[in-house]
């Protein structure tokens, strides 16, 4: 039974991935900044088989060498380490370009010195939609990349950091024969594993409860967190699994997502204004005829995702 290493091991696809595996009877281990914090951690030695077969590491994405022991003897590496959209603040450089592009450099390198056999890579669709001639050449496909100077000129920070990354891991993997399978994930919608909504839940949440003033004038995939952790299961099994592998499910604009939910949940309050921001809106569609050819199942519906995340929200004292 093959032991794996899945970085970030706290955030919302990494923490799924660490259930899954054990609960599969892997030995996994998992990178965290701080394995002392009870109250951001505590939650993973809970799971099922975590006490027998799950060993917590300290790393920083910051920090070169850092990853060298967590990966040193596994057989493979799920890299899903990276921040999320956070906030906008003056210095997005360090809380958000460095760590994503600095981490998966550290990572990788990591990687290659430990001769790991095969390593997947977590990226975003965001590193394949942010163009000016989206709507002419969708229904998108691996081949399409974003351009980062589409990104710098709307401000698309988190799609200029995951983009150079994807980039740069690609470029790493050439140069040392590395086999490294990328999953590019839409926006992940589920129920809530970590005692706290983080990311993309979290601002699913303040959309729902109105908190922000506004809701995302953004047209985008959406994806069940049940299906990425399947898409990266395949990527690290499936022998014929390579190249970059799209993993979304109905593209919708959030006007459209706040509707669906008014319908079914119609006491909560949600954003009613759309933001201004431009650039992140342009209709398209996104070609997922790779994955379901290395055997990828039906993904499931937006009503699905949404259903299963506003369930969690409610059982866990959130709405």
């Amino acid at each position: 039974m093959p032991e794996y290493c899945v970085t970030g091991g706290t955030g919302f696809i990494a923490a799924y991935l660490v259930k899954d595996l054990l609960e599969k009877g892997h030995t996994v281990r998992t990178t965290v900044r701080n394995p002392e914090d009870v109250d951001k951690v505590g939650f993973l030695r809970e799971l099922n088989g975590a006490k027998e077969r799950l060993k917590i590491f300290k790393a920083d994405l910051l920090l070169e060498g850092s990853f060298n022991e967590a990966v040193t003897g596994v057989d493979g590496v799920f890299h899903t380490a990276s921040p999320v959209i956070v906030p906008y603040d003056e210095n997005v450089q360090a809380t958000l370009i460095d760590p994503c592009i600095k981490g998966t450099l550290n990572v990788l390198n990591a990687c290659v010195k430990a001769n790991v056999k095969r390593v997947v890579l977590t990226s975003s669709c965001s590193t394949i939609r942010y163009r000016d001639d989206v709507q002419q050449v969708s229904p998108l496909n691996e081949s399409h990349w974003s351009d980062p100077e589409y990104c710098k000129r709307y401000n698309l920070w988190y799609a200029y950091a995951k983009t150079v990354a994807e980039r740069e891991a690609w470029k790493i993997a050439k140069e040392s024969r590395m086999d490294l399978v990328v999953v590019n994930p839409s926006f992940v919608v589920g129920p809530l594993l970590a005692p706290q909504p983080t990311s993309t839940l979290l601002l699913i949440l303040s959309i729902v409860k109105g908190l922000k003033g506004e809701y995302p004038n953004t047209t985008v995939g959406f994806v069940h967190i049940d299906d990425v952790i399947v898409a990266h299961l395949l990527a690290m099994e499936e022998p014929k699994a390579s190249g970059r592998l799209i993993c979304s499910s109905s593209v919708a604009h959030w006007s459209h997502i706040i509707e669906m939910l008014r319908a079914q949940y119609p006491s909560y309050p949600y954003e009613n204004k759309s933001s201004i921001q431009e650039g992140d809106n342009n209709p398209h569609s996104m070609d997922t005829t790779k994955i379901t050819q290395l055997g990828f199942p039906q993904f499931k519906t937006l009503q699905q995702m949404f259903d299963d995340c506003i369930k969690s929200f409610q059982d866990k004292g959130f709405l």
